[in-house]
């Protein structure tokens, strides 16, 4: 389960920051998730709370906001929604293509006290 290793890595990247800001306590912290990165949204959640425990984000909400896979074609040049990296064009088919978005795994902003 690496999202146990994500839920501590960005609790500390929280507490670092608010700490640096003179934050008493963070509230909510909001991270984006592409669709291809790998990680489960609900394990990451139930993991972070663990991770919060005697921290200065004890407490904290952790809004989770989807990022969709899109990539370009190389080919043709349209652009397009991937459901897995092996998706071809829809266009022309051309299976060869450049990741535009979906592999994300990022903090976005944090709001503190």
């Amino acid at each position: 389960m690496h999202e146990l290793g994500i839920a501590q890595s960005i609790v500390e990247i929280a507490e670092k920051n608010a700490n640096q800001q003179g934050a008493r306590r963070v509230l909510e912290v909001t991270i984006e998730v592409g669709a291809l990165s790998g990680v489960m949204a609900e394990s990451l959640e139930f993991c972070f709370e663990a991770c919060c425990s005697d921290t200065l984000l004890e407490g904290c909400v952790l809004k989770i906001e989807p990022v969709p896979a899109r990539a370009r074609c190389r080919e043709c040049y349209q652009e397009y929604t991937l459901i897995n990296y092996f998706d071809s064009c829809p266009a022309c088919n051309n299976p060869v293509s450049d990741m535009l978005s979906g592999e994300e795994l990022r903090i976005k902003e944090m709001e503190i006290d």
